[in-house]
Formats: C-alpha cells, sequence, structure tokens
C-alpha cells in the first residue's frame, strides 16, 4: 500500500490491501445517518431537502459501523488510537458495537462547533468523537487538551463560495487529533475522507496518510485541495 494517495474506491475493499498491524492512527467522519430535522415552520434546519429529511444526504451512506470496525482493528499497530466523529442519532448504536469490538473505549470528546444549528429540539452545535485505543495504554501527546474541543465550524469553499462538502469538517479539528496521537512520519488512515481533510491535515503536520472515498466527484475534489495546499498553502479555497 502507497502512501499519501486517496482511492476512488470502497475502503471496504481497499482496506483489504493494508497490512495487518500497519497504520498510526485513524481519523475519520464516516456517513452515518443524519438527525431529522423537520419540515414545518421556520425550524427547518440546515438541510431542507426530502432526502435530507429522512436522515439520507448522501448518495453513500448506506454503511454500518460493525462492517468497517473489524478492519479498524486488524490495520491499526498496538497501542495506537482511533478517533471516529459521530452525531446524537448514532450513539446507542455505536456504543453498542464498540463494546462488542476488540477496541477500548477511552472516551466521549466533544466537537463544539461554536455556530449552532437550528433544531426542533434546541440548537444544535455539538458532534462526539469516539476516542479508542488497540492495545495497551496510550497517553496523548498534549495530556492539558480539553475534552471540549471548540473549533469552529469552517467549511471550505469553492471559487464561487458554495461548500465543496456539505459536512465537511475543520482541517484544524483534525489536525489537533492527529498531533495528539501520532508524532512527525507516522501514517493515519481515512477511509472516509470526504473532502479531504484529514489528508490536508496530515500534510500539515508532516503525517502520512492513507485514504479512500468512494464517491467520484469529492475524490476529484480530494485531489484539487491536495494539489492546491502542495502548490500555495490555501487550505479552504481553490
Amino acid at each position: 500500500m502507497e502512501y499519501n494517495q486517496i482511492l476512488n474506491i470502497d475502503c471496504l475493499a481497499g482496506m483489504r490491501d493494508i497490512p495487518d498491524e500497519s497504520v498510526d492512527c485513524i481519523v475519520t467522519d464516516p456517513p452515518y445517518r443524519l438527525t431529522s430535522r423537520g419540515s414545518s415552520g421556520t425550524m427547518s434546519g440546515y438541510w431542507t431537502t426530502d432526502v435530507a429529511r429522512k436522515g439520507k444526504v448522501f448518495e453513500h451512506n448506506d454503511i454500518e459501523i460493525e462492517e468497517y470496525l473489524p478492519e479498524f482493528y486488524r490495520v491499526l499497530k498496538s497501542e495506537s488510537h482511533c478517533y471516529i466523529m459521530c452525531n446524537n442519532l448514532n450513539l446507542p448504536h455505536f456504543f453498542e458495537v464498540i463494546g462488542k469490538s476488540k477496541f477500548h473505549f477511552v472516551k466521549l470528546l466533544v466537537w463544539d462547533k461554536v455556530q449552532a444549528i437550528c433544531g426542533k429540539y434546541y440548537m444544535g452545535r455539538l458532534e462526539h468523537i469516539f476516542l479508542l485505543r488497540k492495545g495497551k495504554d496510550r497517553p496523548i501527546n498534549d495530556c492539558g487538551t480539553p475534552d471540549i474541543l471548540t473549533v469552529p465550524n469552517v467549511k471550505p469553499k469553492d471559487k464561487n463560495g458554495n461548500n465543496l462538502h456539505d459536512s465537511a469538517k475543520p482541517v484544524a479539528l483534525f489536525q489537533l487529533l492527529i498531533k495528539n496521537s501520532t508524532n512527525k512520519g507516522d501514517v493515519v488512515l481515512d477511509p472516509f475522507m470526504g473532502s479531504g481533510t484529514t489528508a490536508i491535515a496530515c500534510i500539515n503536520t508532516e503525517r502520512k496518510y492513507i485514504g479512500f472515498e468512494i464517491d467520484k466527484c469529492y475524490w476529484e475534489v480530494c485531489d484539487k485541495r491536495i494539489k492546491s495546499t502542495f502548490r500555495q498553502g490555501e487550505l479552504f479555497e481553490w
């Protein structure tokens, strides 16, 4: 498996080519079900299409955590960390599957997005991040980091000001996780690359990356953002 590349294939097929215990860290935002935000009144939420209200925004979000978590464990080195993003709708299922896995549950981190999103039951301002460990205890590099990570939800834009990916995570958030759980030159895996946030965070922190993105359009977004990062050092526009 070559480093510093993103393949336009299904991650379940791609991970089969990754050797056992060859990855130093996993940081990923999987395509989980979204919380329905309703369609009546003025509180219709961020996504307002019929598809979004049913909890499905992207074409490829039918994969479940029990399908990929065993592969995560296999490819991850012992005494290493795995970060998986999750929203409140999927928390019970994620906890159930993780509890039955070989991973050690370390902590549920909170990402404070700063900006709130309208909803029927309080305004949404956070997402969760599962911190899992394989093998023996391994402290993070900066033990002074709080478990509430306040990072503004700044999404990457194209030259016309449109979002490159509606659920893209900030590069600064993933850089924080990567720097706390790896060292320079380590290998980070993201099986659901989306807009390429993990790859750019690795480039900025001098880590290697391996990634997959099944959607051809988003795979092309990844390619353009990475080329722009190397060419101009721009993180949010191309």
